[in-house]
C-alpha cells in the first residue's frame, strides 16, 4: 500500500519538471529596438513560405513567400538588411515585414525567394550575417 509520501511525490513530480523547465526558459523579445545602419549580428537563418503565403504578416501586410521579405524579432518594420550566406558567400537585401525566428539560435527567417538566392532552401537553416543597409522604406542607391 503506498503510502502518503509516496502519492506526494508522484503528484508533485510532474509539477516541479514543469517548474524547472519554465525557469529555463527565455522570453522571446519581439518589441522593435532601434538599430543603426551597418548594425550587423551572425547567428543562424532559416525561411519560411507555405502554410504562410497569403496570411497577414506582424506588420500588417500580406505575406508573399516570392517577395525578398523576412522576420526577425526586433528590428523595425521597413528595415533593409544585406543577409549573407556565411557559406557560400551569396548575398540578398531583404525588408523587414515579420516578427520572428522563435526557434532559439536563429537571428532571423527570410522568405522562401531570399532562401532561394541564398541557396537555403535544401538545407532548412544556414548560418548567415545581417547587416542593416537601410532605414525605414528608404532604400538607398549606394550601400
Amino acid at each position: 500500500m503506498p503510502t502518503a509520501r509516496m502519492l506526494a511525490r508522484r503528484r508533485l513530480g510532474p509539477l516541479c519538471l514543469v517548474a524547472a523547465l519554465a525557469a529555463c526558459a527565455t522570453p522571446v523579445r519581439t518589441r522593435p529596438v532601434p538599430v543603426a545602419v551597418g548594425n550587423e549580428e551572425s547567428g543562424l537563418a532559416s525561411w519560411y513560405g507555405h502554410p504562410f503565403h497569403g496570411r497577414r504578416t506582424a506588420s500588417g501586410e500580406v505575406y508573399d513567400m516570392r517577395r525578398m521579405t523576412a522576420a526577425h524579432r526586433t528590428m523595425p518594420f521597413g528595415t533593409w538588411v544585406r543577409v549573407t550566406n556565411l557559406d557560400t558567400g551569396r548575398s540578398v537585401d531583404v525588408r523587414i515585414n515579420d516578427r520572428g525566428p522563435f526557434k532559439r539560435g536563429r537571428i532571423i527567417d527570410v522568405s522562401y525567394a531570399a532562401a532561394r538566392v541564398l541557396g537555403a532552401v535544401s538545407r532548412g537553416v544556414i548560418p548567415v550575417r545581417v547587416r542593416v543597409i537601410a532605414l525605414s522604406d528608404e532604400r538607398v542607391g549606394e550601400r
